[in-house]
């Protein structure tokens, strides 16, 4: 039983269809190895969102790790979303620090791919695969969270391009991106077609008719900011996609925010190294946590069949928003289940009770950010033809 613990959080082996890829997922363990010995990162629980790191950024670029899927002709690998799905599975099982690259190579890299301009691809591809480019989403406002087509941040018509005004908030990463993709209204909102009228505009954060505020955690944390948007000029070579088209393009992107192994493996270094407490009997042993690893395990085949999905090129958002609420759930749990153990008599050691207490910490944000469960549940009943 002992042996099993300690086994199976060390990620669960390849799913059916992917045992071509685990040379990949040797090679990405045995880099991680590597860097972990020579101090390189300490794993940490929702990484993928807090831990900003350029140096390991780079390290993973100069590996062919950023930009996987990115055409050859455009500075990437041209490699499979399969492939990439198992380096970022990886990445996020060992609590790596992945945040400088993450939006960038998740979101803005596909969307570009599909929507962007030669020009806009050209700039931007290539300087993201290098891990030279990081971006931030300006999508959340102020009462427009997960409804968002209420935003209202507007785009004006101006001489060369458009000038956008409006607030965004929850704008991980701003205080040090380059860039986010901000949706703004381009037409006045019609009640009766709430959805149209939307358009999304590459942002120069660093220009000077910006302002970031950093909006700062209860446990001191700084990832998120607000970003405010005044009079700022975006040239027409700007314009991601068609103008009025945001909507569509919004909710193809959400896709691949939503399905992502990062929405289920937020919390499993925690759930390795509380394995590896219990193995010790610092934890007495009970069935819960291997539920929790089932769950993984379930959560893991769900995420690689939309990976697959998405290669296709099919329609996955109602898939994405069922990972979405299963795991971002799931991932909560872990971080419940460790924090209601750390108490116990048993002494644990600093690192472990660390890991705990920030997992509690970021653990409100799992079921809100993406969208939050409630409002996909709605997604996912319409899809379904639920009335």
């Amino acid at each position: 039983m002992e042996d099993e613990l300690m086994a199976l959080p060390r990620l669960v082996p390849p799913a059916a269809g992917y045992d071509a890829h685990d040379d990949l997922r040797a090679e990405v363990r045995e880099f991680l190895a590597d860097q972990l010995t020579s101090g390189g990162f300490t794993p940490s629980a929702d990484a993928w969102l807090t831990g900003w790191n350029e140096t390991f950024t780079k390290a993973l670029a100069d590996r062919g790790w950023l930009g996987m899927t990115v055409p050859t002709e455009y500075g990437g690998h041209g490699r499979s979303h399969s492939e990439r799905f198992v380096v970022t599975e990886e990445l996020l099982a060992a609590g790596a620090p992945v945040a400088a690259h993450w939006i960038a190579d998740r979101q803005i890299v596909p969307s570009l791919l599909k929507y962007g301009t030669e020009a806009q691809k050209t700039e931007f591809l290539p300087r993201i695969t290098r891990g030279e480019c990081f971006f931030g989403i300006g999508m959340s406002e102020p009462d427009s969270g997960s409804d968002l087509a209420s935003v209202r941040t507007r785009a004006t018509r101006v001489d060369g391009g458009w000038t956008l005004t409006g607030t965004k908030v929850w704008t991980s990463g701003a205080h040090h991106a380059h860039a986010f993709i901000a949706l703004a209204r381009t037409a006045p909102l019609d009640p009766a077609h709430r959805h149209a009228g939307l358009s999304q505009f590459i942002v120069d954060l660093r220009g000077t008719d910006i302002e970031v505020r950093p909006i700062i955690s209860m446990n001191g944390g700084h990832h998120f900011n607000e970003v405010i948007l005044d009079q700022t000029f975006v040239p027409d070579s700007m314009v991601v996609g068609e103008i009025g088209q945001g909507w569509q393009q919004v909710t193809s992107e959400l896709a691949f925010e939503r399905s992502g192994p990062e929405r289920w493996l937020s919390t499993f270094a925690l759930l390795t190294e509380t394995t590896d407490q219990m193995a010790e009997r610092r934890i007495a042993r009970d069935a819960d946590l291997g539920r929790l690893v089932a769950r993984i395990w379930g959560m893991h085949h769900m995420s690689t069949a939309i990976a697959g999905a998405l290669e296709r090129h099919e329609a996955a958002d109602v898939p994405a928003a069922v990972v979405k609420v299963l795991g971002t759930t799931t991932e909560g749990d872990i971080a419940d289940y460790a924090d209601l153990r750390v108490g116990d008599e048993l002494p644990h050691d600093a690192g472990f009770r660390e890991l705990v207490a920030h997992a509690a910490d970021q653990r409100p944000g799992f079921t809100i950010r993406g969208g939050t469960n409630e409002v996909l549940r709605g997604v996912i009943a319409r899809g379904l033809g639920m009335r």
